[in-house]
């Protein structure tokens, strides 16, 4: 599946906050919450756990927690068959069976094309020689800073390898209709996955 510009070898990242705005654009806007400070109360390699302290337009106060995560990547990769590449998994704090795309945390220094293609051979043990960055989103905007990236992946070869037994029960190639389905039906949980899969239908024009 081709998309309408061409990829390269390895996208690199988009580095910066999206819609990010200056000090003086922040004063235009009325309905701006403001943040008076923020303690950490826990800092591990995965999560940062702090307590901000906010103020609303209105003037009222509160303490929210606020969560700051390292980017996720995940990898959509379709065949010629139009089947997407996807990991049957126990998520045990949901105590649920799912359906899920190869991806994980990328690590520090680490561009995000190259944690889709690491991902891509580690989880579920094929390799692609071009990603291309289908979208970038936060799952969990009001709590979390949590930035994930959708790559597409091209130019599929299978690794040789076995897939990660900690990452998946098992790797099947999914066809893109009944993948869809399975969002619809709750077998898919997760926001990444759901969302790659109807990137996946916009292209192919499902």
């Amino acid at each position: 599946m081709k998309l309408s510009e061409p990829t390269q070898s390895v996208v690199s990242d988009l580095s910066g906050s999206v819609g990010s705005m200056s000090e003086a654009e922040n004063h235009e806007h009325g309905s701006l919450w403001k943040i008076h400070g923020e303690r950490v109360v826990d800092d591990t390699r995965k999560m940062k756990v702090s307590i901000a302290s906010v103020e609303l337009p209105d003037g009222v106060t509160f303490e929210q927690y606020v969560f700051r995560m390292p980017q996720a990547a995940m990898v959509l990769a379709i065949n010629d068959a139009n089947e997407v590449l996807m990991l049957w998994r126990h998520r045990f704090i949901m105590d649920r069976w799912t359906w899920e795309l190869p991806g994980g945390y990328v690590d520090p220094g680490e561009d995000p094309a190259t944690c889709a293609l690491r991902e891509l051979e580690e989880e579920a043990g094929w390799t692609a020689k071009s990603v291309q960055l289908l979208t970038r989103f936060q799952p969990l905007a009001g709590s979390a800073d949590f930035e994930n990236l959708i790559y597409l992946a091209e130019d599929l070869t299978h690794a040789g390898s076995a897939p990660d037994i900690n990452e998946a029960e098992r790797v099947e190639w999914v066809p893109i209709e009944k993948a869809l389905e399975w969002a619809k039906t709750g077998d898919i949980i997760g926001a990444a996955t759901q969302l790659a899969l109807l990137h996946a239908a916009r292209v192919q024009g499902l």
